[in-house]
């Protein structure tokens, strides 16, 4: 009678000790911001959290009276020597055995089916469980961390169904924008279209300038690295094309430089203090590299294109490998 008895009790004890109660994905956050809402899913997720602390707690109390019912019991039936022996190797073994698949599977049927039974019993007694154990479970104590701002960006890129596509890319970009230079997204110094300052504006010339597809054009002395004004092709539609202008005299003399090692973030405050939408781009040495607009750092932030009436490329860092201005290409060049 006692064997059947100890054979029943370790059943109970590998059979409880296998129970892991599921715990909810969703976060207590978002629990309580849609039980807010009127979700009554939410509501009752937040509610089971409350209580699940006291099953585990009832979990152990019962592991802990079948371990002392069955030294007992094993202690009567083979006295101290062997007894000790057989609690040694129930003790170390029903959490192994309880591991195993089969074992798992009839435990969790068993505990899904009598779970809502389990959570009124312990709203019965809260203060009982409170005393004895865990009575919230739900974590808000706990604050969600992140280590790095690349784990971060990983959880947002794989938020599947949270985010819409281009609400990572906002998030995405918005996290990398501080890192990144400004001779990254800068249009290169092959792409640039110039007008020397003794240009006159005629009608062939403003049409090319038209035809250029930028709205702001910079003006240089002898060469581009002698940039002295910015001429702004709006500007010069109400022009009198009968006057001679040349570029010098209708160009904005006001000329802003911005390293190319300097961060975006650091141009957009400066592009917010200087109320200006082009930047010269310059090297350690001052040599014209790039140009930067207002345009190219808010769409790094966004992650997205900005296309206007004056845009007549979709990527000018495309454009300026094509080399459109040729240059060092004479005859018997060599690259070494």
């Amino acid at each position: 009678m006692l064997l059947v008895l100890l054979v029943i009790l370790v059943a109970v004890l590998i059979t409880v000790g296998s129970v892991r109660p599921i715990k909810p994905t969703m976060s207590t956050f978002e629990r309580r911001r849609r039980a807010n809402l009127g979700d009554v899913a939410a509501r009752d997720l937040l509610r089971r959290d409350q209580l699940l602390g006291g099953i585990l707690s009832l979990q152990r109390i019962i592991i802990g009276l079948a371990i002392a019912a069955i030294a007992n019991i094993s202690i009567v039936i083979w006295a101290w020597g062997w007894g000790l022996l057989v609690i040694l190797a129930v003790v170390i073994g029903y959490g192994t055995l309880g591991r195993l698949r089969p074992i798992r599977t009839v435990a969790s049927r068993l505990y899904n089916k009598y779970e809502n039974k389990l959570l009124g019993f312990v709203a019965r007694f809260p203060v009982v469980f409170r005393v004895i154990g865990i009575s919230d479970i739900s974590g808000d104590t706990v604050a969600v961390r992140f280590d790095s701002r690349e784990e971060l960006q990983h959880l947002i890129v794989n938020s599947n169904g949270v985010l819409t596509v281009d609400e990572k890319r906002l998030l995405d970009h918005g996290l990398s924008f501080g890192d990144k230079l400004v001779g990254s997204i800068m249009v290169p110094r092959s792409a640039i279209d110039t007008i020397k300052k003794t240009e006159l504006l005629g009608p062939l010339t403003l049409d090319d300038l038209h035809k250029t597809g930028h709205s702001r054009i910079p003006v240089i002395d002898s060469d581009i690295d002698h940039i002295i004004g910015i001429l702004q092709i709006r500007s010069l539609l109400a022009l009198d094309i009968k006057r001679s202008l040349t570029a010098e005299k209708a160009m904005e003399p006001r000329v802003y430089y911005i390293r190319e090692d300097q961060t975006l973030q650091h141009a957009l405050a400066a592009f917010l203090r200087t109320h200006h939408h082009l930047f010269i781009v310059v090297n350690e040495f001052r040599e014209t590299v790039g140009l930067l607009t207002l345009e190219d750092v808010i769409e790094a932030l966004l992650g997205r294109r900005i296309i206007d009436e004056f845009d007549a490329h979709d990527d000018l860092r495309v454009v300026a490998l094509r080399n459109l201005h040729d240059n060092n290409h004479p005859k018997n060049l060599e690259d070494v």
